[in-house]
């Protein structure tokens, strides 16, 4: 007989964190790794950190794609294990292998031919930054089968409560990301001077060390499911299900990377060091919200579980004990942010030009922070039982109809520390299309769960 899964008998409180801590940890750790290689390439020089900054939209797509393909599987896995449907689940499984192995290939034929024209739209093609960004993105994108297959198994552990084996797979990652960033970019001892080109190795690498220790560990551990890629066919109608719940989670950064490419072009009108902070800014603010992106991972599958297992009342006190967490981290985030920020710019050898205009930035920008958390927390209720376009719907009102156009507009001012406000005034109307949502949902679905 199958024992009770935790996730349908375990405290609440205990459960959100024995499943979200390890996800938040390494998250932390994902986010520290993300800062070393900008904290190394700016060493180099500030076109090296601008170019390294400019790519991001691209890297963010592909993540995102990536995440976004595992929470539809981690949500239908998690669903189908709390209604005992053992065999849909490891069908859930086997595609969504399949799945990323597609997705990787679609970014190896990206990297190969759509790298120089993504950044000649920016920069150019005589620019230092073009050609230090060409050498960084074609690697991160060729060779993105590793972050795709990292992913992806790991939220099959993730799906069945095994987020601490999810942690060691991240940890390995950043670890070996960590250690080869030095020796890669500045080149040290043996290794050669590679500068950009050394920190997109340096990630892919780990990246694919990552993908293959969570490939064993899912095989040795992860008994409650079995991937079987040997008679495995694809499942058209699995496929549909996991990107009904996924497709508006990959829309969603999609969105944040075409608002991030936005806000780029809007920023180098003032002056390329205005883009390089824009850059900082992400890497820093990562450190506030991986751990409540770790959070959602970890609370998905348990509001998931407890939506199929008719348990109205252990998803609504997930949801509450989610949104208290994740606003109390917000809020310490905004505290660091207002307090030193000099501190943090000069992580990434900032001129006085670079503080002047970081300073401002990072200040106004986390006046946002705590909506964002508010916002994040619901919206792994809306992924967790197949509404996730209430979260595309959130995500494309913050960053395409206000941030972008109120940057645009206040850019018009012709003062640079105007634009950062586009971002808190932004959360606001993010903040109420989520309450707004949010009500709708629990009136027509969760209220009716257990009925």
């Amino acid at each position: 007989m199958q024992k009770e899964n935790k996730m349908g008998v375990m405290p609440i409180g205990r459960l959100v964190v024995s499943m979200s801590v390890p996800m938040m940890l390494s998250m932390l750790v994902q986010a520290l790794y993300n800062v070393v290689d900008s904290i190394w390439v700016s060493r180099v020089c500030e076109d090296a950190l601008t170019a390294v900054s400019l790519a991001f939209p691209v890297q963010n797509l592909m993540i995102g794609v990536a995440t976004g393909t595992g929470v539809g599987v981690n949500a239908l896995l998690s669903r189908s294990l709390g209604a005992k449907d053992y065999e849909k689940a490891n069908r859930v499984a086997s595609n969504g292998i399949f799945l990323a192995v597609i997705s990787g290939a679609v970014f190896l034929f990206l990297g190969l031919f759509a790298t120089p024209l993504f950044f000649r739209t920016q920069v150019a093609s005589d620019s230092p930054i073009f050609s230090y960004g060409v050498d960084y993105l074609t690697i991160c994108c060729s060779l993105s089968f590793g972050v795709f297959g990292q992913i992806m198994v790991e939220r099959l552990m993730q799906s069945t409560g095994r987020t601490v084996l999810s942690m060691v797979t991240q940890l390995i990652g950043a670890v070996i990301n960590i250690v080869l960033d030095p020796l890669l970019i500045l080149g040290v001892g043996p290794f050669p001077r590679l500068e950009a080109k050394g920190a997109a190795i340096a990630t892919v690498t780990g990246q694919i060390a990552a993908s293959i220790i969570a490939l064993i560990l899912n095989r040795r551990f992860n008994k409650e499911i079995s991937v079987s890629l040997r008679s495995f066919r694809p499942d058209g109608k699995i496929i549909g299900e996991i990107y009904k719940i996924g497709v508006p989670s990959i829309i969603m950064v999609a969105i944040g990377s075409v608002m991030t490419y936005s806000v780029n072009r809007i920023l180098l009108s003032f002056t390329q060091t205005a883009a390089a902070v824009f850059g900082v800014y992400f890497k820093l603010q990562s450190f506030v919200f991986m751990p409540i992106f770790g959070m959602n991972n970890g609370i998905i599958p348990i509001i998931a579980f407890n939506y199929g297992a008719g348990n109205r009342r252990r998803m609504t006190k997930t949801v509450r004990f989610s949104m208290t967490l994740a606003c109390s981290i917000m809020a310490v985030g905004t505290a660091l942010m207002w307090i030193m920020p000099e501190t943090m710019l000069s992580l990434f050898d900032a001129s006085e030009n670079m503080l002047s205009i970081g300073v401002p930035a990072l200040r106004t920008i986390s006046l946002s922070f705590v909506m964002a958390g508010f916002c994040i927390a619901m919206g792994s209720v809306f992924q967790a039982i197949g509404k996730s376009y209430f979260s595309m719907i959130v995500s494309f009102t913050r960053q395409l109809v206000v941030l972008v156009p109120v940057a645009y507009l206040l850019s018009k001012t012709g003062v640079l520390e105007n634009v950062w406000w586009a971002f808190p005034i932004a959360e606001v109307a993010s903040l109420s299309v989520t309450i707004v949502s949010y009500i709708y949902v629990y009136k027509k679905v969760i209220s009716h769960v257990g009925e």
